[in-house]
């Protein structure tokens, strides 16, 4: 099977950092998944605005790695991530169309930042090290959801 293992350039729009912005079902509106996944981590409001209003998507993952977390989030995150990417690519339907074109391809978000759990990292210290890929997951479920 043919892989697309970067989500950048071209394939870019597959990022968390992308710039396509959604509304999720309280009427807010978030700049990028990112901004949405780093928030849900908590309960406390202003550590949630706090991510919102993050210039950037890096600002809103480094704010995120400083919160309250929320009870049980290791066994809520994946259900969280669903969930942004589906509000994100149903949202867009420019970049919907793009997602469904790679359907002959298994994604794979390749990074060199130690990332062997929402992806595989390949640098040489994680070379025997075999990514889980749950961003690539996540995103292959939204697209099959797409193509039936």
């Amino acid at each position: 099977m043919k892989i697309i293992n970067s989500f950048n350039g071209h394939f870019g729009f597959l990022s968390n950092f992308s710039p396509h912005s959604f509304v999720d079902l309280k009427g807010v509106e978030w700049k990028t998944v990112e901004h949405f996944y780093q928030a849900a981590k908590t309960n406390d409001f202003k550590q949630k605005i706090v991510i919102a209003e993050a210039d950037t998507p890096g600002k809103a993952k480094r704010f995120g790695q400083e919160v309250d977390l929320i009870k049980d989030w290791n066994r809520k995150k994946i259900s969280v991530m669903y969930r942004a990417l589906k509000m994100k690519f149903d949202q867009n339907p420019d970049i919907k169309k793009k997602l469904k074109s790679t359907f002959a391809y298994k994604l794979v978000e390749s990074n060199y930042w130690h990332d062997n759990y929402w992806g595989n990292c390949f640098c040489d210290k994680c070379d025997k090290i075999r990514g889980q890929n749950y961003l690539g997951n996540i995103l292959m479920i939204v697209r099959d959801g797409y193509t039936k």
